[in-house]
């Protein structure tokens, strides 16, 4: 247990570590946040739907530090990967650059639908339908980040690099 222990101390120093780590909480929970949030609108349940605003808000500012990590660990991937890898990596960190607000724009629409459930419960079925939505675009987005990411150092998902089309210059990074 002491050595394992000593070994992931050292791992969790590395930001790259972190990110791999923490990359399923914008992927997985933006799309269980909305799920949940359409069973608490089809259901009628205040408690589902507040329940699916602080997860939304949760999973969608946990965005933050899978970027900053993401970012930190970039050069380190960039010298372990392949040409090919290298481009996914480029196109990974310009999806996520592109792509990140999303997940803000969706966390503020989430706080503001659990402030209506208490303070303007007449706009929270409006609130609630727009924070969906936008819940559904984060997970797409995620999902779209997180595709690329993938694709860096798992040969096994990657038939080459990343098309033509959507290769980024070094100096789009």
């Amino acid at each position: 247990m002491g050595a394992e222990f000593h070994q992931w101390l050292l791992h969790i120093r590395q930001p790259e570590y972190v990110h791999v780590l923490l990359n399923p909480l914008p992927i997985y929970g933006s799309a269980l946040g909305a799920f949940g949030l359409l069973v608490g609108l089809l259901a009628r349940s205040r408690g589902a739907q507040g329940i699916s605003f602080l997860l939304i808000i949760l999973v969608c500012l946990s965005a933050w530090p899978v970027a900053e990590f993401g970012e930190s660990g970039y050069d380190r991937v960039l010298a372990m990967s392949n040409a090919d890898g290298q481009e996914w990596l480029k196109l990974h960190a310009h999806r996520a650059g592109n792509l990140l607000f999303i997940f803000y724009v969706t966390a503020a629409a989430a706080a503001a639908s659990l402030l209506a459930m208490r303070y303007r419960p007449a706009k929270l079925k409006l609130l609630a339908i727009i924070t969906l939505v936008l819940a559904i675009a984060s997970a797409i987005a995620a999902a779209s980040i997180g595709d690329a990411g993938g694709q860096i150092r798992h040969t096994e998902f990657r038939d080459g690099p990343p098309p033509a089309n959507l290769r980024i210059h070094d100096e789009q990074k």
